[in-house]
């Protein structure tokens, strides 16, 4: 599996994506999503691409199957932090993929990027997505409590965070 930029043809596998349940229970994409909203993500996107302030790669199996996305939502680079985060498709899930695509997204923003501090939120109430920060290496640094996800929904948020210097990843599942 490898990462590659968001391109304008990922646009129906993300319109996709986005229609999955659970993808909606934990991510900030809008409760139905509304007509277009995947065009318009991926236009966001392009547009941070540009300014430098966000990015966004397609997960592709070894055979360019979308797998779903890896995405760097906030990006400052004078901090030289940036927010990381990952959507796996349901036909994907529970197959090492997430856990993958953000190790290979944070090598990307130290390396690529040179950022000194990449952050993953989230919901305290995602274990599967907690499995996939502690096998990517990041620590967690507490909770947040009744934090803003969407259209009126609060809850809390665990905040992990990993630093260039931290302790190399193994790649065992």
């Amino acid at each position: 599996m490898q990462l590659r930029l968001l391109a304008a043809a990922d646009v129906d596998d993300v319109t996709e994506l986005i229609a999955d349940p659970t993808t909606l229970r934990f991510t900030r994409v809008p409760e139905p999503p509304p007509d277009g909203f995947a065009q318009g993500w991926y236009e966001r996107y392009e547009q941070g691409r540009e300014s430098r302030s966000r990015e966004a790669f397609a997960i592709v199996g070894d055979d360019g199957a979308f797998l779903g996305l890896a995405l760097a939502p906030a990006i400052d680079d004078e901090a030289a932090e940036a927010e990381l985060g990952y959507i796996v498709a349901a036909h994907a899930r529970g197959r090492g993929v997430a856990s993958e695509a953000l190790r290979q997204l944070t090598a990307w923003a130290f390396e690529e990027r040179g950022i000194q501090r990449a952050y993953l939120l989230i919901d305290v109430d995602n274990p599967a997505s907690i499995k996939v920060a502690e096998r990517a290496g990041y620590r967690l640094e507490g909770v947040m409590r009744s934090t803003y996800l969407k259209q009126g929904r609060r809850g809390d948020t665990q905040l992990w965070a990993r630093l260039p210097g931290d302790p190399p990843v193994t790649t065992a599942r």
